[in-house]
């Protein structure tokens, strides 16, 4: 029997969204403060794990530390394509890591992923991912999710559930575009309504949710027991918040600053200058559309320490 946290949680659910580069263990503190219920850690490689069991202080591992206290749910998401990697993968995230759930991810567009057989491109498989959703339920006792995309190839988000309907999957992140479609479009959210037929847990809608507006349309539209927020919420973390709450949080400079500043604080104590570094790009995207929003960037790109975004942050 699984230990299901979804089925504690209050609806409508908002997750944070893997997102590889972003969602980072002070990004995710971040969002958690705002109200977000689950978050995903950013995609971790089977094969990486596999190959590297020994050696637990390597860059997968890195990626997946976790702070239990201040990162409740944490899921950790996986991708690949080997069901024997997935399956000593989930073991020893089970064991090393233990996080809330273990998540699989069916959905990646990125070329590097696609051409490994594994996100999207594994979807089209649907014998192969059969056998990777069996692998990590076998090996763990946390409760095992899915992200997919609305279609890959020929195959559907429905046609997927379908075949998958006798494994003990727990919920169901929908992007609610084609692989294809990438991150254009209108997500087509009457498809993830559909998706109720073949499913029976937790499902969240993915794509295109910027803001309190998308969000409540994303909700009626899908019939979604919630949404799993990725993009949206890179430049207003708030957002969380915004959709808990029914009403538009109203976020002036100053606070922004004060966000961005303890984001900075906490990454520089967990990795130090690489990680400032890392975040240079979650700066650009704060700044957006704000006044002045060029010369920012322009200052934002070049730090290196806590020191330099405080003082990229002044005006002049």
């Amino acid at each position: 029997m699984k230990d299901n946290f979804w089925k504690q949680l209050k609806k409508p659910i908002v997750a944070l969204a893997p997102m590889a580069g972003f969602t980072d263990s002070a990004f995710r503190q971040i969002c958690k403060r705002f109200g977000a219920d689950v978050l995903y850690s950013e995609m971790a490689s089977t094969s990486a794990l596999y190959y590297n069991q020994e050696n637990k202080i390597n860059r997968t591992m890195g990626l997946l530390k976790f702070n239990r206290s201040k990162e409740r749910y944490y899921v950790v998401q996986l991708f690949g394509s080997n069901p024997e990697h997935f399956a000593q993968a989930t073991a020893f995230i089970t064991k090393e890591v233990k996080p809330d759930g273990i998540d699989i991810n069916f959905g990646c567009p990125v070329g590097k992923v696609l051409k490994q057989g594994a996100g999207a491109d594994l979807m089209r498989d649907l014998d192969q991912s059969y056998k990777v959703i069996k692998a990590v339920i076998d090996n763990t006792h946390l409760p095992v999710s899915v992200k997919l995309r609305a279609k890959s190839g020929e195959v559907t988000a429905l046609d997927f559930l379908k075949k998958m309907s006798d494994l003990d999957v727990s919920a169901v992140m929908i992007h609610g575009r084609t692989l294809n479609e990438g991150f254009v479009g209108e997500p087509d959210w009457k498809m993830i309504k559909e998706a109720r037929k073949h499913f029976k847990g937790i499902i969240l809608a993915n794509g295109g949710v910027n803001d309190l507006d998308s969000a409540k349309h994303a909700l009626e539209e899908s019939g979604a027991d919630g949404l799993g927020l990725a993009r949206g919420v890179l430049s207003r973390p708030w957002l969380f918040k915004e959709i808990k709450e029914g009403k538009e949080v109203k976020m002036g400079q100053k606070k922004l600053f004060k966000i961005i500043i303890k984001q900075a604080k906490q990454i520089e104590k967990e990795q130090g200058q690489v990680g400032i570094v890392e975040l240079r790009k979650h700066l650009c995207w704060y700044v957006q559309g704000m006044e002045g929003a060029k010369k920012f960037r322009e200052k934002l790109v070049k730090v290196n320490t806590l020191s330099d975004v405080k003082k990229a942050l002044k005006k002049k």
